[in-house]
């Protein structure tokens, strides 16, 4: 991770540590960069954003630094992460940038940057782009005349990343009840329609954005309010979006949370079944649950085990040839279709293997039993010193120690905020609350937490 760019882009809260300043100069150095790569000099690159206040502002900053530069600035408008990452690796983009904080509140905003295959931007041209940023580089030349760059609509690459996802579906959902959450954020121009065009009867909440609102009490951060849905309405299943709708969450006809574990392993057996499964593996993070891992064992499928985000999951698939991986947090990426986690895609495939087996979401995740997990974050001023001092990693080993085989301890940073994050499982609830509670006590005491 950079200075400034950490595993999901530029993230901050808008005007204060993400500001109008940092998107134009990203924009001007993009727009440059990419620029040498033509004969024109004139490179073309995508952008989307979500629903916050602060997107279009940003939208705007980055267009006056990549035009300013040379660059065509092409405009998805309101889009979903995946989308962006579609549009540049089908269309001939130099690169595409998403402005999102993802499942962050709407005073925060980011700076996602996506290279031409769709993938998150390699770790060298993130580092020049902070050089940039603090003025280490040599002042890069404006565009004049003919050669300042120019801003087009392109609304039109949103509606073929639509029509790209409804070709993926192997099934017609009619007769099928679903309810989409759609967090007030990016998924609320596409989800709908999607299913709609599928035949699926849709209940929709959360589709009134307002700036403000995204990911408010609502979306795959918040999902009681899909869960109270589906039972009141005796629906056949719910997905919930984040912000940026790069992840999914699934609720059963219970009303039961399947989470992006009980997805792999759902998806996974598919996969195994139809002899898809390629390498027999499917690649989660460490923060996968102990269940997933048993039942996984219990069919036979193998599995890797990465750092916690998208991007080293994706990275694993990429170099290693397999199909499927993902986050206990519903980012799924089905790499046959996908160079990221895509929250639409995965509801999808969801609704795929429900329809193929003729089971419902709570039959087919019932071989996945859960074990209980506590995550807390603490808020502190060096993530560093906080993990490496002798006195919490004791508290650690200590109760890794009396867990033994019946459970883990997982101390580790956020790649995007000040916090360490200390998560146990064990046997009951009450078991990973003590446990976490007594790590996080002692980084209190020896005065690390802000």
């Amino acid at each position: 991770m950079g200075k400034y760019f950490g595993t999901d882009g530029f993230r901050g809260e808008a005007n204060v540590t993400l500001t109008v300043e940092h998107a134009f100069k990203i924009g001007r150095f993009l727009g440059w960069y990419y620029g040498k790569n033509h004969e024109d000099g004139k490179a073309k690159i995508v952008i989307g954003k979500d629903t916050r206040r602060s997107s279009y502002m940003f939208e705007y900053s980055l267009v006056s630094g990549l035009t300013a530069s040379g660059a065509d600035a092409y405009l998805l408008h309101v889009t979903t992460t995946p989308s962006v990452s579609y549009v540049t690796r089908t269309e001939d983009f130099d690169c595409g940038i998403m402005i999102s904080a993802s499942h962050n509140p709407f005073y925060d905003n980011g700076i996602k940057l996506i290279n031409d295959k769709g993938e998150k931007m390699r770790e060298d041209v993130i580092l020049e782009i902070e050089k940039y940023l603090d003025g280490d580089y040599s002042d890069i030349p404006l565009a004049t005349h003919e050669k300042i760059g120019c801003t087009i609509d392109y609304a039109a690459g949103r509606n073929r990343y639509m029509g790209y996802l409804m070709s993926l579906a192997v099934y017609s959902f009619k007769g099928m009840r679903v309810g989409l959450d759609l967090a007030n954020g990016s998924a609320w121009s596409l989800a709908k329609g999607v299913f709609d065009a599928l035949g699926a009867k849709t209940y929709v909440i959360h589709a009134e954005p307002d700036g403000t609102n995204i990911n408010t009490n609502c979306g795959s951060t918040h999902i009681e309010s899909l869960q109270e849905l589906v039972r009141r309405e005796h629906l056949d299943v719910g997905f919930a979006y984040d912000g940026d709708a790069d992840r999914c969450l699934c609720v059963d006809e219970t009303g039961e949370v399947i989470n992006g574990d009980l997805i792999l392993y759902i998806y996974g057996c598919y996969m195994k079944e139809r002899g898809k499964l390629l390498n027999n593996k499917i690649v989660t993070t460490v923060m996968s649950n102990f269940g997933l891992y048993k039942a996984l064992d219990a069919v036979g499928i193998e599995y890797e085990k990465t750092q916690v985000g998208d991007k080293y999951v994706y990275e694993n698939m990429s170099q290693n040839g397999h199909r499927i991986g993902g986050e206990q947090s519903g980012h799924i990426i089905f790499s046959k279709y996908a160079t990221t986690g895509d929250g639409i895609l995965t509801s999808l495939k969801m609704m795929e293997v429900m329809i193929a087996k003729k089971k419902s979401l709570h039959q087919l995740a019932m071989p996945v039993t859960i074990y209980p997990q506590v995550l807390k974050n603490i808020k502190v001023i060096d993530k560093a010193a906080a993990q490496n001092d002798p006195d919490v990693q004791a508290a650690v080993q200590a109760v890794a120690d009396k867990l033994g085989n019946d459970g883990r301890i997982l101390v580790r940073e956020s790649g995007t905020e000040p916090l360490v994050r200390v998560m146990v499982e064990a046997g009951t609830h009450e078991t990973c609350e003590e446990y976490v509670d007594s790590v996080i006590n002692v980084i209190k005491e020896k005065g690390y937490a802000i």
